[in-house]
């Protein structure tokens, strides 16, 4: 057994589910401070936050990951318990397998073995890993970002162990993401029995054109880095569950994806503006999950493609599809910040899992990319 599967393995064993850690971060600092690594905690609320660092000089490097998993599901739907690593046909499974454990374990051992052949390496090096990422992510990196801009530690590189990979192991790099604006609007009306309506006010009835004008929006055509802007209502509730009750209100909920080509207010100024277009009373309530960012060309995204290229022997693709990480509270402060990590086809779902070769092979890749960043 390699130490990056063992590592993996124990770390599989704790049930870290949001915002629990489990001890995953005591392991991880128990590696890494016999190494040079000075070790800080910077928990707040019920979150856990490990900030591990090597070195003061410039420039920095440093490793985004979370230990938090999401719930396991119907745990009958698993082939092997969740928090149980089981290893069949050549894949270890578990939860947080993939994500993001699997990233977490394959770096920590090409850290020690890049140390091992270079402990006078260039500039720092730093691990920071949260236990609120899957969560609300209201306790984790972001309140860790505020600590270190108030006392003007910057990160140069932001290497984030998130699944990125398509077919096979770093395939694709994510190089930018786009923003979360998350909205829950409240359209009232006037309750009454569906025998009157002329003594109520239907708030379905008023709001279905709204909704049709909504979703139709055309928001942008996105550009040469981002896919276009796209609108989607997760859930929509109104009435008692009686058949004959004209609802008092409605409440939806809705999501924007939105690339460079939009910001937060100029989406918020566009929506009102076409609820106020039907006449109907509401309310909405915004929350943004995240801004667009984007790293553009330079020695991280360089020194990646480079190491792919080592290791593999194929080039990768820049990318910036997919959800929201925790590299969206990197971004804004300068740093270069890109996402390369185990493949993502099982992530969130039951039996999730991550090919044996796969975790070796990033491992190798995470490795050859420290020796050409701080050889």
């Amino acid at each position: 057994m390699t130490d990056t599967l063992e590592l993996l393995r124990d770390l599989i064993r704790r049930p870290s589910i949001t915002p629990e850690d489990a001890g995953c971060q005591d392991a991880i600092a128990a590696r890494l401070t016999p190494l040079g690594f000075r070790e800080e905690r910077l928990d707040f609320a019920d979150t856990q936050n490990l900030w591990l660092r090597r070195g003061v000089a410039k420039p920095l490097l440093v490793f985004l990951g979370h230990t938090d998993v999401v719930p396991t599901g119907p745990l009958d739907a698993w082939l092997s318990p969740p928090f149980e690593p089981t290893l069949r046909d050549g894949k270890l499974y578990g939860r947080g397998a993939a994500d993001m454990k699997g990233g977490i374990a394959a770096f920590i051992t090409a850290l020690e073995r890049f140390l091992v052949q270079h402990p006078n390496h260039q500039g720092s090096i730093a691990v920071l890993l949260t236990s609120d990422e899957e969560g609300i992510a209201t306790n984790g990196v972001v309140k860790v970002v505020e600590v270190l801009e108030q006392r003007q530690e910057k990160i140069d590189w932001c290497l984030v162990g998130e699944p990125s990979s398509n077919q096979k192991i770093g395939d694709v790099i994510r190089v930018g993401r786009r923003g979360s604006l998350c909205a829950k609007l409240t359209v009232q009306g006037i309750q009454g029995h569906v025998a009157y309506p002329e003594l109520a006010n239907n708030p379905i009835h008023a709001f279905a054109p709204a909704l049709t004008a909504l979703t139709e929006e055309v928001w942008d055509q996105g550009n040469q880095f981002f896919p276009p802007t796209s609108l989607q209502v997760s859930n929509i509730t109104s009435g008692t569950g009686a058949e004959n009750i004209i609802p008092g209100s409605l409440e939806m909920l809705f999501n924007l994806r939105f690339c460079t080509e939009l910001d937060e207010q100029t989406i918020k100024q566009r929506t009102h503006a076409i609820f106020d277009g039907y006449g109907f009373a509401y309310d909405i309530q915004w929350r943004l999950s995240g801004n667009p960012f984007l790293t553009e060309q330079g020695a991280l995204i360089d020194a990646t493609h480079a190491a792919i290229k080592t290791v593999t022997g194929y080039d990768t693709v820049d990318d910036t599809g997919g959800g929201t990480s925790d590299g969206r509270f990197i971004a804004p402060t300068g740093a270069q910040v890109l996402e390369l990590g185990p493949l993502n086809a099982s992530i969130h779902k039951v039996n999730e899992h991550i090919g044996l070769e796969e975790l070796e092979t990033l491992s190798e890749i995470y490795q050859q990319l420290l020796v050409n960043l701080l050889a």
